[in-house]
């Protein structure tokens, strides 16, 4: 039975008050006053009453009454019951949910493991890991493809366990630099895989720290033999003659410039095959090809084991360069050329007899006869025609004569030339057009420098640049051409903004940083719109030295301005070096875009210069258009610009007071348009 909850003492007050018939109660709750207290339903009460769990006492119209005291009580009782259960609550709500987080954390950190996992083991990448001394303690599958070996059998070895002897100085910089800068990227390195075979192998890697203190290294390397193959093939292609195989022209530019820089002494011998023109008529170019293959074969054999090199220059030009060489030794070797050249006489089919082959050498002497380069393959030149002027089959070794004198007097008047002409400010600026194949956009300008004489007469650049780059001015002529071309920029409102304005710049200026600094400063003090100007680079001057042409264009682009190769397609070089170089534009030799009507390698060529050039976001230029057979192959190519005599001749710009000229038929603001007379190619 449960026990009533009444207080003895107020029951007993009660009865009293009963027995004395007193008409005052103790203080009491209504049922709905003890329910709100109590925060229960008036129900519960009346279930309580009934079962004397807190009984009521009942008014004589049958009300229940509930004594204060009692109720207070329980109700203080109840809310700290109530407030407890709630924190209880709340902790273990807080409790559930954080098991919940925790919960999904760790299936997350547990997917990400899967993905991780399944990435690093399917990639074509080794990905690896060391510890401090570089000793493998992670692999992936990827050391099959590079060591020939599973990873399992690499553990507690490290890379240079197989790399190539001479990589080992390399390597050892590799690790030096690693651990100063905590990162490398890109380092190529020669390992020996397990089965003897080379593998070329580029390295990422970064230092792993612990409270500063080095525990390890992560990284990834990939096999990269192919590409460094192909890549090494690439650059043979680019320093050698494609047909023999021969180092080329720009090799032996090379070879003559770091000689001549280590202060040696040698000859140049130029070998120049006499009536191969007649030859290549009469017998066709197959078999032209044919004899020049032969003939560097016997030069090859000749020079054996010497210290000379033999070159193909272009054309039936040869040429042996040797390092070292005295006046007799480079006349002993001239001698023994012509006698083989004499004992080599070719069968022809088309021929009843036999083919004789003869050839004229000139030969110099450098630093005597000529201790910079244009000079020395002048002078050797001038040797060659001498010997072709005597008859051919001989060789002439260069010497001072008057001819010789007459050039040393053109050299010393170019330099008289030119000094006053730059002090007197003597130069003026024509422009040659570039129209838009595409008619979408504004045609570009290519601006050309004179020299005015004192008597007023205008001289072309192929009279004086030669002389100014052997003479040196080639760089200030240049820096005056830059001011003149920023000042216009500046100044004139004429000069609308999607036309873009070319200028060259000489070899000289291209391989000299301290001529850098010198157009920086020109280009920092100057306020124009520098997106208008565009430098040109000529392809051979770019290729005698590739870093500090991409530096020079690399210092352009910041600044704002545009930049181009010129004379492009003039070598295996082209193709190669295409990425490499950050330019806007290409410029196709002229040789190549005068047969294009007739010459189906030069269409090939040109297409294929198109396709990539659109797919790297450069355009071409094509130069020497002369008919408009040309301008409607170009067209059909997808050239974007075409530029030539056919288009306009170049025509005065900026004259000797620095202000804009407009010649005849020379508009500044003609939007684009075609020249009067010319006819765009996609016009009916």
């Amino acid at each position: 039975m449960v026990t009533p909850l009444v207080d003895p003492l107020i029951e007993g007050r009660r009865r009293k008050s009963r027995q004395r018939g007193a008409s005052l109660d103790p203080p009491e709750y209504t049922i709905q006053e003890a329910a709100a207290k109590l925060g229960i339903a008036e129900q519960k009460l009346r279930r309580w009453d009934a079962q004397g769990v807190l009984v009521a006492r009942r008014t004589e119209g049958g009300h229940r009454r509930y004594a204060r005291e009692i109720v207070d009580g329980l109700a203080g009782s109840v809310n700290l019951a109530f407030q407890k259960q709630d924190l209880e609550n709340d902790e273990l709500a807080r409790a559930h949910q954080d098991i919940k987080e925790k919960r999904r954390i760790i299936q997350l950190l547990i997917e990400s493991e899967s993905r991780y996992r399944d990435l690093v083991e399917t990639s074509h990448d080794l990905i690896w890991t060391t510890d401090a001394v570089g000793r493998f303690t992670y692999l992936n599958n990827g050391t099959v493809d590079i060591f020939g070996l599973e990873p399992s059998a690499l553990i507690g070895r490290c890379f240079f366990d197989f790399e190539s002897r001479p990589s080992h100085i390399s390597n050892r910089r590799f690790l030096s630099t690693l651990r100063k800068k905590g990162e490398v990227k890109n380092y190529l390195t020669h390992l020996t895989a397990a089965d003897g075979s080379d593998r070329w192998v580029g390295i990422n890697a970064r230092v792993w720290n612990d409270n500063g203190r080095i525990i390890g290294l992560r990284g990834t390397a990939r096999n990269v033999t192919e590409e460094h193959r192909a890549a090494l093939q690439i650059e043979h292609l680019a320093a050698h003659d494609s047909l023999t195989g021969l180092p080329n022209q720009v090799s032996l530019v090379r070879a003559l410039e770091q000689s001549l820089a280590d202060g040696e002494f040698g000859a140049l011998l130029r070998i120049d095959i006499d009536h191969f023109k007649h030859f290549n008529e009469t017998y066709g170019h197959r078999i032209g090809d044919q004899l020049l293959i032969a003939i560097a074969g016997i030069l090859r054999n000749l020079v054996g084991d010497t210290d000379a090199t033999v070159y193909r220059e272009n054309g039936d030009q040869f040429a042996l360069h040797l390092v070292g060489a005295t006046r007799r030794g480079a006349e002993s070797l001239a001698e023994a050329v012509l006698h083989a050249l004499r004992q080599f006489t070719p069968k022809l089919p088309q021929s009843r007899g036999v083919v004789r082959v003869r050839g004229s050498i000139g030969t110099a002497i450098y630093p005597s006869q000529g201790n910079e380069i244009p000079i020395l393959l002048d002078n050797v030149e001038l040797a060659v025609a001498e010997a072709k002027a005597d008859g051919g089959d001989r060789s002439v070794i260069y010497k001072l004569g008057p001819a010789d004198m007459e050039a040393i007097d053109r050299r010393a008047y170019w330099k008289r030339e030119l000094r006053q002409a730059l002090d007197e400010d003597r130069l003026v600026i024509y422009a040659q057009d570039m129209i838009n194949l595409s008619h979408s956009g504004a045609s570009h300008k290519e601006l050309l420098v004179r020299v005015v004489r004192s008597n007023g007469e205008i001289i072309e650049p192929g009279q004086f640049i030669g002389a100014a780059e052997s003479i040196g001015f080639a760089k200030e002529v240049d820096l005056r051409v830059v001011g003149k071309v920023i000042e216009f920029l500046s100044k004139n409102s004429l000069a609308p903004d999607n036309v873009r304005y070319f200028v060259n710049l000489s070899r000289s200026s291209v391989l000299d940083r301290s001529w850098h600094s010198r157009l920086h400063a020109i280009l920092s003090r100057a306020s124009f719109n520098r997106n208008q100007l565009v430098f040109e680079v000529s392809e051979a001057t770019a290729m005698s030295n590739v870093e500090m042409t991409k530096d020079l264009f690399s210092f352009l682009k910041e600044t704002g301005c545009g930049c181009a190769l010129d004379n492009f397609g003039t070598g295996f070089s082209s193709m190669y070096y295409l990425k490499q170089f950050d330019v806007d534009y290409l410029k196709v030799d002229g040789s190549l875009v005068r047969d294009l009507p007739k010459d189906e390698a030069s269409r090939l060529f040109v297409r294929a210069l198109s396709d990539v050039t659109r797919g790297l976001d450069k355009e071409v230029i094509a130069e020497k258009v002369e008919s408009p057979k040309v301008l409607t192959e170009l067209h059909a190519l997808g050239i974007d610009y075409a530029q030539g005599f056919y288009i306009g001749r170049p025509g005065p710009f900026i004259t000797l007071d620095g202000e804009a000229s407009v010649g005849d038929g020379y508009e500044m603001n003609n939007g684009g348009a075609l020249p009067t007379g010319v006819k765009h190619p996609v016009e009916p």
